[in-house]
């Protein structure tokens, strides 16, 4: 759906950081859209070394990356509280919606497409997920959870909850945490280059904590020996990827594909790393991060999109080109959530 011109009086000061995080999800994606699959070679023959940073399209068309973290944010609006009684059955039925969406053709990820089919017969969603996979489809879509004005151990279940009732694997589960964590650091202020050691921190803290109050026995379909040597792999694998995020920005940024540093993003926390490298190289040029996200090898649009939902939470519906606002898809359910979402009380 388009937006009219309303759309930027719809936004309020209030909503500034929710909205920038919502819309800059929305505008990587669009610009990553049409550089996904290809080499960085015939991204640059086709847009400049730059890279793509003008929306095309009316609208400009988004990914299912917009998609389902719209799904999410309509689960967690609706939610009358933040549980997993309360909010596993909002987003089944969010996810469920959109896999039979004639809008769902926008190249969806297969292992969305495989748990919602699972979902869909009524399956608990611990017997429905991929247990296996950590495909960045896990935490594409988590950003508005750091939005919400919650306690951490709240963010942490929803966060993982969401990623899990497709994406079982415990990468995928703490990869979402981080994203989510990060988006809300910088809604409170923290500075973007102040996220990696931050993040660190967490999976340190975060290593053997397994919420069985959001997660149930998902631990025992993974044939893992306890929940705390489950969850701790994909901490691990978490803090491994933030290593290589940190040595990748002690380095001369040579303006390449930041994907030989951090990883192609397929899988969660290289999605997160290399998101992270774009918004930090690109603090001060919001569309550069997201033009540097679309410029690689790599999961393109997942990339850009998170760059753009980090660096709009840091700065805000300012970050971003006048008019873009009115010109991506879905504009009027973005700006709709964004009026409501600053730090909505849990």
């Amino acid at each position: 759906m388009r937006a009219t011109g309303i759309i930027a009086c719809m936004i309020s000061p209030a909503s500034r950081r929710a909205a920038g995080s919502l819309f800059g999800l929305a505008y990587g994606d669009a610009l990553g859209k049409p550089t996904e699959f290809l080499s960085v070679a015939e991204i640059d023959r086709r847009y400049g070394p730059a890279g793509p940073r003008e929306l095309v399209g009316e609208p400009a068309l988004v990914t299912d990356d917009t998609q389902m973290a719209l799904a999410v944010t309509w689960a967690l609006h609706d939610a009358p509280g933040y549980t997993a009684e309360a909010v596993e059955p909002l987003l089944r039925r969010r996810f469920l919606d959109w896999a039979a969406s004639p809008d769902n053709n926008r190249a969806p990820g297969m292992t969305c497409l495989r748990a919602c089919a699972e979902l869909s017969r009524g399956l608990p969603w611990q017997e429905a997920t991929v247990v296996g996979s950590k495909g960045c489809g896990a935490n594409m879509r988590v950003t508005p959870v750091g939005l919400l004005d919650v306690d951490l151990d709240t963010l942490a279940g929803l966060a993982q909850l969401q990623a899990g009732l497709t994406h079982g694997h415990p990468t995928g589960l703490a990869a979402s945490e981080l994203t989510a964590y990060a988006v809300r650091l910088l809604i409170d202020g923290v500075a973007l280059a102040e996220l990696p050691g931050l993040l660190a921190a967490r999976a340190r803290d975060q290593r053997t904590v397994y919420r069985s109050d959001w997660l149930g026995d998902l631990w025992r379909r993974a044939g893992a020996a306890t929940p705390g040597e489950f969850i701790a792999t994909g901490w691990d694998e978490c803090a491994a990827a933030l290593r290589r995020l940190t040595a990748a920005l002690a380095a001369p940024d040579d303006g390449g594909d930041p994907c030989r540093r951090t990883g192609d993003g397929w899988i969660a926390e290289e999605a997160l790393a290399t998101a992270l490298y774009c918004a930090l190289r690109h603090a001060e040029d919001p569309v550069g991060a997201l033009a540097r996200g679309a410029r690689t090898a790599g999961d393109s649009d997942s990339i850009a999109a998170l760059a753009g939902a980090f660096v709009g939470a840091a700065a805000g519906m300012a970050a971003w080109p006048a008019g873009w606002a009115d010109r991506i898809e879905y504009a009027d359910q973005l700006a709709a959530l964004a009026a409501t979402w600053e730090r909505k009380p849990g």
